[in-house]
């Protein structure tokens, strides 16, 4: 099986947090994950919108657009508002060649607070689920008719986020919605990656690799910390650089015939975590982790 290697830009700069990194520019984001090995970059606050406008912005530094981040409030509007919300951002997806969309319902979200600890993340009611699984269905039935197949990503601080909400939200949505598995964020919230990889082999449609600082982690959990403050504490890092172990990982993506974007998505300060050096070990750590488990990788 072949598999790309991408970056996401908060690496460098952050969405959440947008002091972090927030006076670099989007040239040295893209040069430097060029220089680290990458071949494709997902979307970021910083880039600029309009296809014809990315486009050669991309090509310039010969990086393909990977996926995108897309903000859903299916749970406050109807799948009809949705879908002319999602319209400019499934366009930019679908001009420049990604098929995929890293989609996230953030109704009452509270990872971008950095006042509100992860454990006052939302729960979904009893009428929240029958809200949201017709409408996501449809939403999803709609992308994938333009050729981009909605990834659920599953986040800390939001409504899908512990690996029971992970197994209704896959058992009751038709397969049209695909999972985009997050190793930092399962791991993050109590989850096993390989068991979530088996079980849900055939959903999988993209793929995050973030790795997590057990003892940070630890310390977020017993002092009641946000996501922002685990972030600014160290709690994320590159693949190789926490303690979850890739291998076994990639040698089911393998087994299930996962032929997609393997995307180092870890945010730090940058000001801590030197961008270039951390994109480097990330690069070369899941290029190797990759030949281990048997996967080739396409520049």
């Amino acid at each position: 099986m072949s598999v790309r290697l991408g970056i996401n830009p908060l690496t460098w700069t952050n969405d959440d947090m947008p002091s972090l990194g927030g006076n670099t520019p989007l040239e040295v984001c893209l040069s430097e994950g060029r220089q680290a090995g990458f071949s494709g970059f997902e979307l970021g606050h910083k880039f600029p919108r309009d296809p014809e406008v990315l486009g050669p912005i991309l090509d310039k530094h010969g990086l393909s657009l990977v996926s995108g981040w897309y903000s859903s409030e299916l749970l406050t509007r109807s799948a009809e508002e949705e879908i002319e919300a999602l319209k400019p951002h499934l366009h930019l997806l679908k001009s420049l060649g990604a098929t995929a969309m890293v989609f996230c319902e953030v109704t009452h979200c509270i990872h971008g607070q950095r006042e509100t600890p992860l454990s006052h993340s939302p729960r979904m009611s009893k009428e929240g689920w029958k809200t949201l699984i017709p409408r996501l269905n449809q939403v999803a039935d709609y992308c994938l008719e333009q050729g981009v197949q909605i990834a659920y990503h599953h986040h800390l601080g939001t409504v899908i986020e512990t690996p029971a909400e992970i197994e209704r939200l896959m058992a009751e949505t038709k397969p049209s919605v695909g999972l985009l598995l997050d190793s930092g964020h399962l791991v993050g919230a109590g989850g096993d990656p390989v068991a979530a990889q088996q079980q849900y082999a055939d959903r999988i449609v993209h793929v995050h690799c973030k790795d997590i600082r057990r003892e940070v982690l630890e310390d977020v959990r017993n002092r009641d910390l946000s996501f922002l403050d685990g972030v600014l504490n160290g709690m994320f890092t590159v693949p190789g650089d926490g303690y979850i172990d890739y291998v076994p990982l990639f040698r089911g993506l393998r087994e299930s015939g996962y032929e997609g974007w393997m995307v180092v998505e870890a945010e730090q300060d940058p000001a801590v975590a030197h961008p270039l050096t951390y994109a480097r070990l990330g690069h070369d750590n899941l290029k190797r982790f990759c030949t281990e488990a048997g996967l080739q990788v396409t520049e």
